[in-house]
């Protein structure tokens, strides 16, 4: 067999295949940790085969699709390693949608095993559309067949599947904040492409990554798969508590995660945190919803350990990173592109723009691209921008601009500007604006139809403890500070800001409670 070296300097390896190597070399570390149990690499990789053979067993054929939906779990960890290891690619849905939403995803996937537990088994009983799949409960609830009484025995080992760098890795849903969410495919080569960049940013056997973003997310399999495949322990949280992350931060040593700014702003902001020991952190990651140039500069200056920023897509395209402890004058950005990716400004009619122009954002690289959005051939089509020469790039939907120095700053989601009175505005400005203001902790804006300007923005904001400005004292605040196409139409103070699972504010939620005077 190959060592782990050889493993990693191949073009594209396999990932069941390194950890494999991890549990010979080292079969006694300590792999995936929650709670009070804990799996060694030697575990991992034979309960990974048991799964892997119980799937052969069972006839299941490399290119079929598992899927799950479940809270973090050992066994939930080794399914979807194991699944890959028998060749087939994994569907990781979110338990928290609408039973016949994730009725529906099972479908779209063509999924055959659903593997679930017992939270999903009791909310699927509204379900009204039929799920044909044959369901595994991972916590050996009455959700499924145990899981324990589907392995195989200790011991079994699959037959050795030989997977092709294009063949699917897994398939991803979007969140379905825009519309029906889409399988978005992942190939081997791509999922090969984030292993390889991981000793970049200090991943390798003494890691110990404390995960608490939940495993149907992208934004989590960027910081499990590194982990995992170069031999370091994974230690989960099952749900993000901030108390419980710093709790766990001190216990284990941890020198890795990735987080979501909105937890940045809940770890932070926790009366326990100067207090936690944090200085074993080596290095942290923020992506998927914007994160302010404050709140980097406060984690760069108060958390031990370098802050990485990456801005990209689920579908993939070009990445890039912010190395924010290097960067200090540029947190205002995302970064530049990662080596090898390329990332153009385009405008509304696919024509490139300068440095300095405010466009949408396009991102090509050699592996780093969705394979497509999983049967929708003319949805993966409208995803798509080619340049003069033939060369396919990813559409982010984000707009934005590149610096003389090569940084992109985003300005806002295409979707989400705002046209008032035949103006662009950009609602990012405006939040600036409102949480500029010392009672505001968070705010977000949007465009409601408007009689006399077609649209117009408003706000919404969340106070800091303790505060009790009023809406309209936050808005003359705010539009003192705008230009005069640029002002809010209206301010609402509300408990909290709509987000999904992983942290991004629901705009839409946002548009749909709106009923105020703007609309007028």
């Amino acid at each position: 067999m190959l060592s782990i070296e050889e493993l990693l300097a191949q073009d594209c390896g396999s990932i069941p295949e390194l950890i494999h190597a991890h549990a010979l070399l080292r079969p006694a570390h300590p792999a995936v940790i929650l709670g009070d149990e804990q799996l060694d690499y030697a575990g991992l990789d034979a309960l990974m085969d048991r799964v892997a053979a119980a799937l052969q067993r069972d006839g299941a054929a490399p290119g079929g699709v598992v899927a799950i939906a479940a809270y973090a779990s050992i066994p939930y960890v080794a399914t979807y390693l194991g699944a890959v290891r028998a060749g087939l690619s994994v569907a990781p849905l979110q338990p928290s949608v609408t039973p016949d939403s994730l009725a529906a995803m099972i479908d779209d996937a063509q999924a055959t095993y659903f593997f679930l537990d017992a939270p999903v088994a009791r909310a699927l009983t509204a379900a009204t559309r039929p799920i044909t799949a044959t369901r595994i409960s991972l916590d050996d609830s009455d959700a499924g067949r145990a899981f324990s009484a589907w392995l195989t025995p200790p011991g079994a080992s699959p037959r050795p599947v030989h997977v092709d760098p294009g063949a699917a890795f897994n398939m991803i849903y979007s969140s379905g904040t825009t519309g029906t969410p889409k399988g978005i495919v992942q190939s081997h080569a791509m999922r090969w492409s984030h292993v390889r960049r991981g000793d970049l940013f200090g991943y390798g056997p003494d890691t110990i990554t404390l995960m608490s973003t939940p495993l149907y997310s992208n934004t989590t399999l960027v910081s499990v798969l590194p982990t995992l495949t170069l031999g370091g322990t994974l230690v989960m949280q099952s749900r993000f508590d901030a108390g419980e992350f710093l709790r766990l931060a001190a216990r284990h040593r941890v020198t890795h995660a990735m987080l979501v700014p909105v937890q940045y702003d809940r770890i932070l902001d926790h009366p326990s945190f100067d207090t936690t020991d944090l200085s074993s952190f080596r290095m942290k990651f923020s992506t998927s919803a914007p994160f302010s140039a404050a709140r980097k500069a406060e984690v760069v200056r108060r958390w031990p350990g370098g802050l990485v920023e990456y801005f990209g897509m689920t579908e993939g395209g070009g990445t890039c990173v912010l190395v924010a402890h290097k960067f200090p004058d540029k947190l205002h950005t995302v970064g530049t592109p990662v080596e090898g990716h390329d990332i153009r400004v385009i405008d509304e009619h696919g024509h490139e723009l300068p440095p300095g122009e405010v466009g949408e954002l396009v991102g090509s690289s050699p592996t780093g691209m969705m394979t497509g959005y999983h049967g929708r051939p003319e949805a993966t089509a409208a995803a798509e921008w080619h340049d003069p020469t033939g060369k396919r790039f990813i559409r982010t939907g984000d707009l934005g601009s590149k610096d003389a120095d090569g940084f992109f700053s985003i300005v806002g989601r295409r979707k989400d500007v705002i046209i008032s009175g035949g103006f662009n505005v950009y609602p990012i400005d405006l939040e600036t604006a409102l949480v500029a203001h010392p009672a505001v902790a968070e705010a977000a804006v949007v465009g409601v139809p408007s009689t006399r300007w077609g649209e117009t923005p408003v706000g919404f904001v969340v106070l800091a403890p303790g505060q009790t400005e009023a809406a309209e004292a936050l808005r003359t605040f705010a539009n003192a500070r705008l230009g005069s196409t640029q002002r809010l139409a209206d301010v609402t103070v509300i408990p909290a800001l709509p987000r999904s699972a992983i942290g991004k504010v629901l705009k839409r939620e946002l548009r749909t409670m709106y009923d105020g005077p703007a609309r007028s």
